[in-house]
């Protein structure tokens, strides 16, 4: 078994905390948090066990959880790896490309794995439908999110966006070739609404919405490719195919039957996958300790985490200042 210990002991801090103590892939070693007021609190009411530095932590453990504020991931993880310790990240990755660039050379260095934290990707409701995504041309994602103060020192794209912008990247195989761009500060010192347009090599196009001063939360994308219609509910955790076949010489009585101006006839049918249930955030720590284990390739790669902030400093370069 794994031994485990977290850096940060805030509000998903102490959630990663809970997870692991359950986990019987994991034996949970303890956790480190600077504010020592917090960290006695937390000690106290759970009854983990509280280090007095990171390097006390890391020292302890196989490997760290890494769920501090977002300036701080990269010299956290440089240390951990730099003891030959894996690391898993909290989205985004690390502040800057640069950054993580740096990190993922480390790793190879050390010969450890990392994983980030896009939850998304364990979603049953994407989940389920993730082999169904072929090829999609056109790609529409809304996320908003009523306000919430946490979060907001970062650019709603950092903060909400790059979920969908890991998702859209994890299955659309192309380059990118073009990224257009409006975001406008609400609340914040920082963009609290955003708006992208991303274009592919292979002629995807992605347009992208995130809010974090919306009336109503909201987290829903559509993909859009030949004969299919799929959309995906992350709130909900619900999906919906719908797909396109030649219609039948003889139609039954409840086939839905269109015909366009060519005088084509499809059948429009539904192929909706069954979505199970499970602790998105639990497995994709599980998911880490398996990789580590049988020596595979983590679901979400320090590589994919680099990409995702990339294309996000790319849309927010697009913003006028």
């Amino acid at each position: 078994m794994l031994k485990i210990g977290v850096l940060g002991a805030g509000h998903l801090g102490k959630i990663h905390l809970r997870l692991l103590n359950q986990s019987d892939k994991y034996e949970l070693v303890g956790f480190y948090d600077p504010f020592q007021e917090n960290a006695k609190k937390v000690a106290a009411e759970f009854g983990y066990k509280s280090f007095d530095s990171i390097a006390e932590l890391i020292a302890a453990v196989d490997v760290v959880d890494i769920v501090t504020p977002t300036l701080s991931h990269f010299d956290c993880a440089k240390q951990a790896i730099e003891q030959g310790k894996h690391v898993f990240l909290e989205k985004p990755i690390t502040n800057t490309v640069e950054e993580a660039d740096e990190l993922i050379a480390l790793a190879k260095q050390y010969g450890v794995k990392g994983q980030v934290g896009h939850v998304e990707r364990f979603n049953p409701a994407f989940q389920a439908i993730k082999a169904k995504i072929e090829q999609p041309m056109f790609i529409e994602t809304h996320r908003l999110a009523e306000f919430n103060p946490r979060g907001t020192d970062v650019p709603v794209v950092l903060d909400l966006m790059i979920h969908d912008l890991d998702v859209i990247l994890s299955v659309v195989n192309s380059p990118v070739t073009k990224v257009s761009a409006s975001g406008v500060s609400i609340l914040s010192e920082s963009p609290d609404i955003a708006n992208a347009r991303v274009e592919f090599e292979n002629g995807c196009v992605a347009n992208i919405t995130a809010s974090r001063i919306s009336m109503k939360n909201m987290r829903k994308t559509r993909f859009f490719q030949k004969d299919a219609y799929i959309s995906v509910d992350y709130l909900e955790k619900i999906c919906e195919v719908v797909k396109m076949k030649e219609a039948p010489e003889t139609p039954g009585d409840f086939d839905l039957i269109f015909q366009n101006a060519e005088g084509v006839s499809k059948q429009i049918y539904y192929d909706n996958p069954k979505v199970g249930s499970n602790n998105a955030i639990l497995e994709e720590l599980e998911t880490f300790a398996d990789a580590i284990n049988n020596q595979t390739t983590p679901v979400v790669t320090l590589e994919d985490g680099a990409a995702a902030l990339r294309l996000a400093h790319q849309i927010i370069g697009c913003f006028k200042k």
